[in-house]
């Protein structure tokens, strides 16, 4: 990229040419001020309280990316957790998750049960006097969210939804394009996330004892985006098609911002592009697929400038990690970025698109 192309790409006025191209490294204003490097976090001991996959590429980011160690494993089945902490270079498991959260190894528990034992595990942690990253979907309703809250705010513990999109360099660059005005006003916000899950009862996904369904595994990374872009909706608005176990197979969102709204979709059935798009009054940002994950975006101009950011592919849960990390060296209860309130926002919208949509779980 020449040196033109670098000084236009991020200004308020960008350069009359058709394609730019910049990268983190020339955006650091938005990007390296924002997120920085995940190795500079402090050092933290970690827990992971559970031995699935979405644990595996936390503890792989940890170990990667970060200063950080992922000090010992809990699970259920001890046969498993062996296997995780060998595959992951851990030296402590724990075939009993209370033995876990009271292990004085451990500074912060990574939760990362299904959504159903969001909930009592992190309320477990909070009770052993640990921080808490609870996986997303933070819980099944914003009154189990609230519960947890509650308990972290007289504990005195940081608890924060790992909600890794809002931590990545591409989100914290876009959002500078957004406070730059390059765009101008947001009218419209769009995306997608649907995976491809053959029809198993016993799979968690379609299991309503598991909170399974479309909305809080896929479909809470378009509507946690769409909150981050445009804040809570006044007014909320779905359609769905449920499974033969009673959990959201897909669904259609449109959530009302008076002028604005956000078209989001989600489905079990389908591998979709997983794209996303913000749209302004004077022009928009195009993010590619996978947008919720490290990726690149392209801001296209109603003047007819455009420009692309080139983001790097692969792992980026350890930026989560990171903020995690910062939060307790500076003694904060909850992330700036993701705070307490945003995440009572957001299950209090997908507790509405299930009430639309007819999803109930058992014991709610």
């Amino acid at each position: 990229m020449s040196n033109d192309a670098r000084a236009a790409a991020p200004t308020d006025q960008p350069a009359s040419l058709p394609d730019l191209v910049a990268t983190a490294a020339d955006l650091p204003e938005v990007v390296s001020g924002v997120v920085p490097d995940p190795r500079t976090a402090p050092t933290v001991r970690w827990g992971i309280l559970g031995a699935g996959n979405i644990a595996g590429s936390f503890a792989e980011a940890v170990r990667d990316h970060t200063r950080a160690r992922v000090v010992a494993v809990g699970s259920r089945d001890r046969v498993r957790a062996e296997r995780f902490a060998t595959e992951h270079g851990i030296h402590t498991t724990h075939a009993d998750y209370t033995e876990l959260v009271e292990d004085p190894q451990v500074d912060v528990v990574y939760v990362a049960t299904p959504h159903s034992h969001h909930r009592d595990h992190a309320l477990l942690a909070i009770a052993a006097g640990k921080h808490v990253l609870v996986e997303k979907a933070f819980t099944r309703n914003e009154a189990e969210a609230r519960e947890i809250l509650d308990a972290a705010r007289a504990a005195g513990v940081f608890v924060m939804e790992a909600m890794w999109t809002r931590f990545l360099p591409h989100v914290a660059a876009l959002r500078g394009v957004i406070a730059r005005g390059e765009i101008g006003e947001i009218v419209n916000v769009t995306a997608d996330h649907g995976q491809f899950f053959p029809f198993d009862p016993e799979h968690r996904l379609y299991a309503p004892d598991l909170a399974g369904g479309a909305l809080l595994d896929l479909g809470v990374y378009p509507v946690s985006f769409a909150h981050d872009v445009l804040g809570a909706p006044s007014s909320v608005t779905a359609v769905g098609a449920l499974t033969e176990t009673g959990v959201d197979g897909q669904l259609g969102i449109t959530l009302g911002y008076g002028q604005a709204m956000a078209t989001l979709s989600t489905t079990l059935w389908s591998q979709t592009p997983n794209v996303a798009s913000i749209s302004g009054t004077a022009g928009r940002i195009e993010i590619e697929g996978t947008f919720y994950a490290p990726t690149s975006f392209r801001v296209i101009r109603h003047d007819g400038a455009q420009w692309r950011y080139e983001g790097f592919r692969g792992e980026g849960k350890q930026y989560q990690a990171a903020e995690v990390a910062r939060c307790l060296e500076a003694g904060l209860t909850e992330s700036p970025r993701m705070t307490w309130q945003d995440t009572l926002d957001v299950m209090r919208t997908m507790d509405e698109i299930r009430r639309q949509t007819g999803v109930v779980y058992p014991n709610e």
